[in-house]
């Protein structure tokens, strides 16, 4: 009985219920305050720099290896 009315609803109703669950879902998220989102923001951009000097060194490296090598 539970699966032909779920089957019977119609698609308004299903949107409607999926939004009302996601706004309660919402509710209980834990959110960063101010001070906590400007600080793990500048640690995600310290650590981007970070690997991105790390690619950057490993790649010349490489170059460096490989311009002795075609030489």
């Amino acid at each position: 009985m539970v699966a032909q009315e779920t089957a019977v609803q119609t698609s308004p109703s299903r949107w409607k219920k999926f939004f009302r669950e996601v706004k309660a879902e919402l509710k209980k998220v834990s959110w960063p305050t101010k001070q906590e989102l400007i600080s793990n923001t500048g640690v995600v951009f310290v650590a981007v720099l970070l690997v991105a000097g790390l690619i950057w060194a490993i790649d010349a490296v490489f170059t460096q290896i490989l311009h002795l090598i075609i030489k």
